[in-house]
């Protein structure tokens, strides 16, 4: 009886630590700031220039999420929706990648939406709340320049 307490007890410590590890911080501070935007704001597109790139695997989280990205969010966006959409791109002389842990906790990742190498989330009816943003690289020695963007205008 108690071989199978041990063994069920290190397994479920290994369950949660292998959940850990490949969680990223949203609780961290942001490494490049932070901003609040309510609907309609201006200007539009609100630019935010930062490095790109880090030491961890984005494929951890799961899904479509690629590059390597840094522990703590890169930017972090307090939003007040309204009846806009939300369009957060990233533009660079790289190939990018952009990682979004949504308001209700949901991952959203994407590669080359926006055209070229540059990524591109589209949030046609977006939440109130905070944005923790990332931004990737596909060489994990690579940390380079890159221009966030936040815009309402397809």
């Amino acid at each position: 009886m108690k071989i199978r307490q041990i063994t069920f007890s290190a397994g479920i410590i290994a369950l949660i630590l292998s959940s850990a590890t490949s969680a990223q911080e949203v609780t961290q501070n942001p490494s490049f700031g932070s901003t609040s935007l309510d609907a309609g704001f201006r200007p539009d597109p609100y630019t935010v220039n930062l490095r790109s790139g880090g030491n961890i695997d984005a494929k951890d989280l799961g899904g479509d999420c690629a590059g390597w990205i840094a522990d703590a969010p890169d930017y972090r966006l307090i939003y007040k929706a309204g009846a806009l959409p939300l369009i957060i791109t990233v533009e660079s002389d790289v190939d990018t990648t952009l990682i979004i842990n949504t308001p209700n906790g949901n991952w959203l990742c994407d590669d080359d939406g926006g055209g070229d190498l540059d990524p591109e989330v589209k949030l046609s009816k977006p939440q109130s709340g905070q944005y923790d943003i990332w931004v990737g690289t596909y060489n994990n020695s690579s940390v380079e320049p890159a221009i966030l963007k936040f815009s309402e205008v397809e």
